[in-house]
């Protein structure tokens, strides 16, 4: 309405002094107490003038309020970005198989023997008929020597065998070794497991992938005198890099052998069994929580907010200057009139 008054004004000044000086000349025919013809319109006018300019300092710094809150949450996120960039979360998954790829199964018996290695299904393990005595051997087996990888000169000597894979069957592997004599207090068999018994039979420099398993994989030990049950689970890793790793995890349960020969012996039998703690591969990966998508879009939104608030602050002002420059022409439009 200001806008258009003043435009009015511009366009037909003539016809605004005439209405003036009508009025002037009707006022000047009516007793009026002193001061209120030249006061009362322009004070109310001044103080309509001074309540919006009020209004827009107040809403320029609202705005200017927008801009700082803007500003920071432009920093808080590229902080919040970079910091998590430097610490990935890291991510477990789990795929459920009814096949493992069968593992491979290094045992180093040393002066042991191996007597005896089945397949068995549900976890039924048929009583022995003649401990310590040789029996069928009807698992996948191969031996290898090679050199130590940790020394390079002491030989080692390894018995690989497969091992399960049908986990919907609970298939497991029960072996029996034995060991004649002994120098030691105690008597244990080594062990190492590795991801798949097909790449150790495809490889063309066997010796070479054992010396690679051994530096890669942890060992362990089974003893004597004892039914070692063994359940497995398999754990894949993801590098940053993109390669994979492969490890295992055990849980182990030992039980008391209770030697029902009829004649005392000074030899040593061992026992053990390995099947598949469940059927999932749990695979360990690292991952960055933060979308840079995301991030990309709250940015932009920022920014825009930015621009819309120094937009909004800019015609504030030139609204207030305009104003003003209205108010004092006015001002000297009247005084102008007066005199």
């Amino acid at each position: 309405q200001l806008s258009e008054d003043v435009e009015r004004v511009s366009e037909n000044p003539t016809e605004e002094r005439e209405g003036e000086m009508e009025v002037h000349e009707d006022s000047s025919s009516v007793i009026l107490p002193d001061g209120e013809l030249g006061t009362t319109t322009p004070s109310l006018r001044f103080s309509k003038t001074c309540l919006k300019n009020v209004f827009s300092v107040i809403l320029l710094f609202i705005y200017l309020l927008l801009m700082a809150v803007a500003v920071f949450l432009v920093y808080q996120t590229i902080s919040d970005f970079r910091e998590k960039l430097k610490h990935p979360v890291m991510s477990v998954t789990y795929k459920e198989v009814s096949l493992y790829d069968a593992p491979g199964i290094a045992f180093y018996p040393g002066k042991a023997r191996l007597l005896s290695c089945k397949h068995h299904y549900y976890d039924h393990i048929p009583p022995l008929i003649n401990p310590g005595q040789p029996g069928d051997i009807e698992c996948t087996t191969q031996r290898i020597n090679y050199t130590d990888p940790f020394t390079n000169q002491t030989m080692k000597y390894a018995l690989v065998v497969q091992g399960p894979r049908d986990v919907k069957k609970r298939e497991l592997v029960f072996l029996q070794f034995h060991l004649n004599e002994t120098d030691q207090d105690f008597s244990a068999i080594d062990y190492l497991l590795f991801s798949s018994f097909q790449e150790f039979v495809s490889s063309p420099e066997k010796a070479k992938f054992m010396k690679d398993c051994e530096s890669s994989y942890s060992s362990w030990k089974f003893s004597a005198g004892f039914r070692t049950w063994i359940k497995m689970s398999l754990v894949k890793t993801k590098e940053e890099d993109g390669s994979e790793t492969v490890e295992f995890k055990q849980e182990t349960s030992v039980v008391n052998y209770i030697d029902q020969r009829t004649k005392p012996r000074s030899d040593q039998l061992f026992f053990v069994v390995f099947e598949w703690k469940d059927p999932f591969i749990q695979t360990v990966q690292d991952i960055i929580t933060a979308n840079p998508w995301n991030m990309i879009a709250l940015l932009c939104g920022i920014f825009l907010a930015l621009f819309k608030a120094a937009d909004f602050a800019k015609l504030s002002v030139k609204w207030m200057i305009k104003i003003r420059r209205r108010h004092l022409k006015r001002t000297r439009q009247v005084t102008n009139h007066i005199s």
